[in-house]
């Protein structure tokens, strides 16, 4: 199965478990491997037969300034529902990075992979 890559995806949104957290935006960082078929939007090249990145990228970006959550863990979960749903995608791996939330690191967060891997053809 071949993969869609978004990789650096910025966007800001409320996250945070403590009440300053809760009145500022705060930076994530997302890294997205999104498993598709792209062989027919190749041969006939054709973004409507095919994962439009641009598409997801904005729906992402959208779906960090509707929502607020205490926990990166529950934006990773709620975001590779929504995106599992909206874009048909059977598996994905989410990787979130929280830039400066912890001293002496550059960034913590989340990897998960949600839905079946599909087999290689």
């Amino acid at each position: 199965m071949d993969q869609v890559l978004i990789e650096a995806l910025e966007v800001d949104t409320v996250i945070g478990v403590y009440d300053w957290e809760r009145s500022i935006t705060q930076r994530l960082s997302l890294d997205l491997c999104l498993a598709t078929d792209i062989r027919a939007a190749a041969e006939r090249d054709d973004l409507s037969l095919t994962l439009d990145y641009d598409a997801i990228s904005r729906r992402i970006g959208r779906f960090a300034n509707e929502h607020d959550f205490a926990l990166v863990e529950t934006f990773a979960e709620r975001l590779a529902a929504m995106l599992s749903e909206e874009f048909t995608i059977a598996w994905l791996r989410l990787t979130i990075r929280k830039p400066g939330a912890v001293a002496n690191a550059r960034a913590v967060g989340v990897m998960i992979e949600r839905g079946s891997r599909p087999e290689m053809t």
